[in-house]
């Protein structure tokens, strides 16, 4: 098998290219699905027989909370290579995905509490799932506080790696939280193994809102990644260039 490609996305140096190739395209085609997603969801996709228009918020809610475990699975993938192989773009990855992944946790949770009120007549409550969402968001707060607050580079990368490897078992917890336990959410709206109960005019919006926010994601990951790639990178000969360059 071929890692060559593995050992070039450890590169700072190639990602930053690489990023600045593709970073535009993921924010533009992100964007315009999402926006194509959400306006079609809350504006033209028709109400739900139970739920009426208070379902609506499903476009927002369940596209932030699937990219709020995505996220944190990217962390605990970067926090192994960075623990295993000691790649510098590992720590890079776990610094800039953080922030946006606790957004995402954030939103998940104020978008299902807003749901919840006229669902189950309560803004919350200690459900399973519910609290297992909201652990996963304080895991992102002590990922970005660590990283903020201790002032050796090196030990709070490996603080955070740790945390971040650790913290995964957090994500099959929130997956299956409606099947372990007994529980006011409701399953998954879809899944890719399955056929999606919803009709389409309902489903293909969620699908363009939750493809568009990966794109979306994924940009301001990337900006975000080059960013700290500067900085970590600044005495480097091949930052000194980007920056006479590009104007950086």
């Amino acid at each position: 098998m071929n890692w060559i490609w593995f050992h070039k996305l450890g590169s700072p140096k190639w990602f930053f290219q690489w990023a600045n190739k593709w970073s535009k395209f993921a924010f533009v085609i992100g964007l315009l699905m999402l926006a194509v997603g959400i306006v079609w969801g809350l504006a033209f996709a028709p109400a739900d027989y139970q739920q009426g228009n208070s379902f609506r918020i499903i476009y927002i809610h369940v596209p932030s909370a699937i990219l709020a475990q995505s996220c944190y699975l990217g962390l605990g993938v970067a926090g192994l290579v960075s623990l295993v192989w000691r790649m510098k773009m590992a720590p890079v990855f776990i610094k800039a995905v953080a922030p946006l992944g606790a957004v995402m946790a954030l939103i998940a949770l104020v978008s299902g509490a807003i749901w919840g009120k006229p669902t189950w007549g309560a803004w919350w409550v200690w459900d399973a799932r519910l609290t297992s969402v909201l652990i996963l968001f304080l895991l992102y707060m002590g990922v970005i506080a660590i990283q903020n607050s201790l002032d050796d580079m090196q030990l709070a990368d490996k603080a955070v790696a740790v945390i971040s490897v650790v913290g995964l078992i957090n994500l099959p917890i929130i997956k299956y939280s409606v099947e372990w336990w007994n529980t006011l959410h409701q399953p998954a709206t879809f899944t890719i193994t399955a056929k999606p109960a919803m009709p389409m005019e309902m489903w293909l919006p969620l699908l363009l809102s939750t493809v568009g926010m990966y794109g979306f994601i994924a940009a301001v990951a990337m900006w975000r990644m080059q960013t700290e790639v500067l900085v970590r990178e600044h005495r480097s000969n091949w930052v000194k260039k980007e920056i006479l360059d590009n104007g950086i």
